[in-house]
C-alpha cells in the first residue's frame, strides 16, 4: 500500500506540476500579450520625457549661458556708449566755457574802449575849458596891465598874481 499511496501521491505531483507549468505559461502568455506592451509603452514614454527634460535643461543651460554674454556684451557696450557721452558732455560743456570767456573778454574790451573814449572826450572837454579860462584870465590880465601905469614893478606883481590863478 505504500507503494500504492506513493504512486498515486506521485501522479498527484505530476499532475500537480502539469496544472502548474500551463497555467504558468498561460499566465506569461497573458502577461506578454496584455500587461507586458502598456508596462512598456508607460516606461517608454517614461524614457522619452526624462529624455525630453535632459534636452530642455541642456537648451535652457546653452541659453542661459548665451544671455549671460549678451548680457555682458550689452553691458560693455553700455559702458562705452556712457563713456562717449560724458566726453561729448565734458567737450560741450569745455567749449561753452570758452564761448563765455570770449564774449565776456569781448564785452570787456568793449567796456575798456568805451571808457577810453570816455576819458578822452572828457579830457578834451577839459581843456577846452581850461582853454577858456586861461583866455578869460589873460584877458583879465592885459585888463589889469593897461589899466595900471607901466611899471615894472606893478607889471611883475600883476603877473605874479596871474601865475598864482592859474
Amino acid at each position: 500500500m505504500d507503494r500504492a499511496r506513493i504512486g498515486v501521491s506521485n501522479m498527484n505531483l505530476n499532475a500537480t506540476l502539469i496544472v502548474q507549468a500551463i497555467v504558468f505559461v498561460v499566465l506569461g502568455w497573458v502577461t506578454m500579450k496584455f500587461i507586458w506592451p502598456p508596462l512598456i509603452r508607460a516606461l517608454d514614454e517614461r524614457r522619452q520625457k526624462i529624455a525630453d527634460g535632459l534636452a530642455a535643461a541642456e537648451q535652457g543651460t546653452k541659453s542661459l549661458g548665451e544671455a549671460t554674454r549678451k548680457i555682458a556684451q550689452l553691458e560693455t557696450d553700455a559702458k562705452a556708449r556712457a563713456q562717449l557721452i560724458i566726453i561729448d558732455t565734458e567737450k560741450r560743456a569745455q567749449a561753452i566755457v570758452d564761448a563765455a570767456k570770449a564774449q565776456a573778454k569781448a564785452e570787456a574790451d568793449r567796456l575798456v574802449a568805451a571808457g577810453k573814449v570816455e576819458a578822452d572826450q572828457q579830457l578834451a572837454r577839459v581843456k577846452i575849458a581850461l582853454r577858456d579860462r586861461v583866455a578869460d584870465l589873460a584877458v583879465a590880465g592885459a585888463e589889469q596891465i593897461l589899466r595900471r601905469e607901466v611899471d615894472e614893478r606893478t607889471h611883475v606883481d600883476l603877473l605874479n598874481q596871474l601865475k598864482q590863478q592859474l
